[in-house]
């Protein structure tokens, strides 16, 4: 569970509101006044990742628009100044804790719209030394006051090449200083990874790729797992369109289609983080905590071709994907016409085929270099079918 929330919330708007509106950072902060998430509830927030069959949580610790959701002691524009004076981030990691088998990661924003050492260094008196410092010392915070966790998860970089150099919002003034920050994670947090959603290539001490809103191998040009990353791969999507809450976003995907993004990244290799954008009150809308819990619903049943498995041996074609673990291999059929599903280049060690749901065998037709599997419409899942071939 990816979980974008901030100051922005209030606005309803989407994350990139600040930017989009042009809104300046000293009208912005006016929004920490009104910040009073009073029906947040960190055991619930959990419980509905647990629920959909998610591993782990990924929360904004603080996005671009330079608010804090901890209590940080390196800023006063945080989450504990605010008329609900609470940490949530400090609350879900003892939600975590308590539950056990949900863990708990940061997402930190490299770039910054408010503080002064990012965007007015020359007027401020500060040097961009003294931004990098901020950065560094709110991710040792984060890896040192939370327990342990699952990642760091960084975006922001794109701004050395995506943007014009006259625009100040993302414009930065030197180096992150990647080598030292990720040194300072790998050694306070030994077992947590550190991932990098916004570089072509990973840099040293990346220890997870990540994607937005792009399956690998489908929609990035050139990808090859093996040549050119040579990592475990993370996908990042939204249930909607936004990645903050936006109150006039209504387009949830189907649970269907959100199951269908899962094994298709799975059938590659990836993990799948999917988006919610809580509101202003704290609350993880009932529309998307609906799909979330389809999804998880789905997982109990065939969670077996997902967890643990890997990019799949058997090649995708329009109808279907497949994922392995060992000898074992799994074909999704997401999208049939008719009771047979062709399949090319299946492994010689396979013999059998059965469904995944009941363990009932299904009857296959080898005819040269292909494979057809039967399966009659009664015995199909509407959302997935899960052939096992052993």
């Amino acid at each position: 569970m990816f979980i974008h929330w901030g100051l922005y919330a209030i606005l309803a708007k989407q994350e990139w509101v600040m930017h989009t509106d042009r809104i300046s950072a000293s009208e912005y902060e006016k929004l920490a006044s009104q910040f009073n998430p009073t029906k947040f509830n960190a055991d619930e927030w959990v419980s509905i990742a647990a629920d959909a069959g998610q591993k782990y949580m990924v929360i904004t610790s603080r996005h671009h628009e330079g608010f804090s959701m901890y209590d940080t002691a390196l800023s006063d524009y945080k989450v504990t100044n605010t008329p609900f004076g609470r940490d949530p981030i400090r609350e879900l990691a003892d939600a975590c804790a308590r539950r056990g088998d949900v863990k708990l990661g940061f997402y930190s924003s490299l770039l910054d719209w408010h503080h002064p050492a990012y965007r007015f260094r020359e007027e401020s008196g500060l040097a961009w030394s003294d931004y990098v410092e901020f950065l560094h010392g709110q991710v040792r915070e984060l890896c040192v006051n939370y327990g342990d966790i699952a990642c760091i998860w960084f975006d922001g970089d794109w701004p050395h090449h995506s943007f014009s150099e006259s625009d100040a919002y993302f414009l930065p003034g030197g180096s992150f200083e990647y080598e030292k920050l990720y040194e300072m994670i790998h050694t306070l947090q030994p077992h947590a990874v550190v991932v990098n959603n916004r570089h072509g290539e990973p840099l040293p001490g990346e220890d997870v790729q990540g994607f937005e809103q792009d399956l690998p191998g489908l929609n990035t040009a050139g990808f090859n797992a093996t040549t050119v990353y040579d990592l475990p791969l993370e996908v990042c999507m939204t249930i909607n369109d936004h990645w903050g809450y936006s109150a006039t976003d209504r387009n949830p995907k189907t649970t269907r289609h959100l199951v269908h993004l899962l094994v298709r990244s799975a059938s590659v290799g990836a993990n799948y983080l999917l988006n919610v954008g809580p509101t202003a009150e704290g609350v993880i809308m009932p529309e998307h905590a609906a799909r979330l819990r389809g999804v998880g619903e789905w997982l109990k049943v065939n969670g077996d071709s997902v967890y643990g498995t890997r990019a799949g041996a058997i090649p995708s074609t329009e109808a279907t994907v497949s994922t392995r673990a060992g000898d074992t291999h799994y074909v999704h059929v997401l999208n049939n016409t008719s009771d047979c599903i062709t399949l090319k280049d299946v492994p010689d060690s396979i013999t059998s085929a059965r469904l995944l749901s009941d363990g009932s065998p299904v009857e296959i037709v080898q005819r040269g270099e292909q494979w057809q599997v039967l399966v009659p419409e009664e015995q199909r899942d509407p959302i997935d079918t899960v052939l096992v071939l052993s």
